[in-house]
């Protein structure tokens, strides 16, 4: 196996976007998914693929790579251009390696056909259930959560009714985050977990429905957002139409509060709340909870950007351009390790030396997990002749590991775990350092129509930890 170093920035990540299409209206689902799979790039830039069904046969086009990478015109005209139903899928991994069978949309052989299936999240007792399954003779090509839940669907349809009873029995036994499109022969649904830690919602394109993580792949192909898959629900589209099943509801739902800080687009509409309002408003807050003088506002491309608008938006500092950001650098230059981080980080940010020559700078950016690429930001300004450089940061300090889908790595390794944020201002050499706070981090989603998790900031979690973890293919260890 192909192992390639992927994590070049010490940003958070998320894993995966989903996408699906029941096609009422004879439109071309290889062109059409691949269109909004590119509004879903920002999700996942490790794997992409498509499964088009048609006549009840599943035909798949998938690889390692970005949309434009894989999802070629060639590549497409493998995949037939009058389907019925489509599952897309882009990815991100949170292994050190591309396990290249993990490629989705997945698709599995089952008692009724084919069942093709796409998994944005994170399952905590993953490992119980793959042990349980390897007891009774399953076997696995790879370490994907998708790859236990399509065993356990299938394993449920065999004492069940419908594809349906078999998903709902399932959706019992999983725990933690999931958002999932799957398709049987016949049927297209949506599932999100009964707590809702990942968004999906539901679109129409003139008779045909579509299922997305984000409004935003709605938009993409001229669809029209209808509403949000709720915590809980089954969402199963056919030719009768549109049915909805529910769950047991918990008492407490679980968004993940770094959407809107980051993952998302800032296009997208996410459980009642638009999502570059939300950061323009994380600008606004911060400046209230941490008001400083300065010169100029910038923001740190691309995540960093809309917050930096809020902040000066509330402060009447003058908003500047600052960072100018090449985006067209390949995504495994030469080189390993931290020289290659180093030398990706210097290609990829150029600062405007006559923008911040002697003007007090205040620089914003979406969150600090080691503090390398703060550091060098702050190095760059400075040495581009800014008199101060101010740093404010538009989510609280990371200081707890996220078990739900973010890939944020364990608490030895956040440097706010570490380092008061005195020490980690001096860590990255700025004049002044400061974080949104917790309850302003909650207040920039006010309307969301569930609740929220916050539990890399605070440690509260409305869901069980994982009592077993799979670090890699072949090694287990005991969360404690």
């Amino acid at each position: 196996m192909k192992t390639i170093d992927i994590k070049f920035t010490d940003k958070p990540h998320d894993e995966c976007g989903v996408f699906g299409f029941y096609n009422n209206d004879n439109y071309n689902l290889a062109e059409l998914t691949r269109g909004a799979l590119y509004g879903l790039q920002h999700r996942g830039q490790e794997s992409v693929g498509i499964t088009v069904i048609k006549d009840e046969e599943s035909y798949t086009v998938k690889n390692v790579g970005i949309v434009s990478e894989v999802l070629t015109d060639k590549a497409l005209e493998k995949l037939p251009d009058d389907g019925k139903i489509a599952v897309g899928h882009v990815r991100y991994t949170s292994l050190d390696f591309l396990d290249r069978a993990a490629t989705q949309p997945l698709v599995m052989r089952y008692i009724e056909g084919s069942l093709a299936l796409a998994n944005n999240g994170s399952i905590t007792n993953f490992a119980e259930i793959r042990n349980e399954l390897e007891k009774g003779g399953a076997i696995f090509q790879s370490n994907s959560h998708a790859e236990i839940i399509g065993y356990t669907i299938a394993t449920k349809r065999i004492d069940t009714e419908s594809i349906e009873q078999a998903v709902m029995r399932t959706m019992e036994t999983l725990k933690g985050a999931y958002s999932l499109v799957i398709s049987s022969p016949s049927k297209l649904m949506g599932v999100r977990d009964p707590h809702g830690f990942k968004p999906l919602c539901i679109g129409k394109l003139n008779n045909s429905y579509i299922i997305a993580s984000e409004s935003c792949a709605i938009d993409s192909v001229g669809g029209e957002f209808i509403r949000d898959v709720e915590p809980g629900e089954l969402v199963v589209i056919d030719d009768d139409g549109l049915k909805s099943y529910y769950c047991e509801k918990k008492k407490t739902t679980s968004l993940c509060l770094f959407e809107y800080v980051y993952v998302a687009r800032p296009d997208s509409v996410i459980d009642g709340v638009n999502v570059i309002e939300a950061r323009h408003k994380a600008g606004r807050i911060l400046f209230e909870e941490n008001p400083i003088e300065a010169d100029i506002v910038c923001g740190v491309p691309d995540s960093g950007l809309d917050a930096a608008q809020g902040y000066a938006e509330a402060s009447g500092i003058t908003y500047a351009t600052v960072f100018i950001k090449n985006k067209y650098i390949g995504r495994t230059p030469e080189g390993v390790g931290n020289d290659k981080k180093r030398r990706l980080l210097q290609m990829r940010l150029n600062v405007l030396t006559n923008v911040v020559k002697g003007k007090r700078v205040v620089i914003i950016d979406d969150s600090i997990i080691h503090g390398n690429t703060s550091a060098h930001i702050v190095k760059l300004l400075k040495e581009a002749g800014a008199s101060e450089v101010h740093m404010r940061i538009s989510s609280p300090e990371f200081v707890y590991p996220c078990y739900f889908g973010i890939d944020l790595p364990d608490e030895e390794h956040l440097i706010s775990n570490k380092l008061s944020v005195e020490e980690l201002r001096e860590r990255i050499g700025a004049d002044s350092l400061s974080f949104l706070s917790v309850e302003g981090i909650r207040s920039i989603a006010e309307g969301c129509n569930i609740g929220l998790c916050d539990g890399c900031f605070t440690g509260r979690y409305h869901a069980d930890k994982p009592k077993i973890i799979y670090e890699d293919k072949f090694a287990l260890k005991i969360n404690k």
